[in-house]
């Protein structure tokens, strides 16, 4: 939420009264509020306007930040679901990334790891089965390897949990996102 946003509405001001006050235009009030860093006379005359002062109005919104980051670590935690549902670690993340409107560089790498890994997933278990047929391995190899890679992916989606956690940023990451 922006600071602008925050102040305007403690004052009980409309966009359109806000930029009465400060002499600048709604649509400098929108692009402010939606995210655009003030700068110069806009930055003085809002200041101004709501009596604040710059650093005020500048500051990041720490309380938010700190529940992006959760929210973040919910949305990769809501991968889990491949445990229960077919496909669930793919459709939790993007429903709950799309509901909350946290569309970022790291929801949608989130969702592209387990698009990537639900892909690869039945892919391996077929190389695996072909090996197994051509080797005369035997037969406990493919329920095995499955839940061999059902455990890696749960370790993936746990351990980016607890670096976002600590380090707000994913441990086990792609150079590029499919969404």
């Amino acid at each position: 939420m922006s600071q602008l946003l925050i102040y305007r509405e403690k004052l009980n001001l409309t966009q359109e009264q806000l930029a009465a006050k400060a002499n600048v235009s709604v649509r400098t009030i929108q692009r402010i509020e939606a995210g655009t860093i003030p700068k110069g006379h806009t930055l003085d005359a809002l200041c101004k306007a709501l009596d604040i002062s710059k650093e005020e109005l500048l500051q990041k919104n720490i309380q938010e930040t700190k529940n992006n980051y959760q929210l973040l670590k919910y949305i990769n935690l809501s991968s889990l679901l491949l445990l229960f549902i077919p496909l669930g670690s793919i459709i939790a993340p993007l429903i709950l990334m799309y509901w909350k409107k946290e569309v970022n560089s790291t929801t949608k790498q989130i969702v592209s790891i387990q698009i990537v890994w639900t892909i690869a997933f039945p892919i391996i278990i077929l190389a695996i089965a072909f090996i197994g047929k051509w080797l005369s391995l035997n037969k406990q190899v493919l329920p095995l390897t499955m839940v061999l890679l059902f455990i890696i992916n749960v370790y993936i989606i746990l351990r980016n949990a607890i670096e976002i956690n600590k380090n707000k940023k994913l441990y086990i990451g792609l150079n590029f996102n499919l969404l």
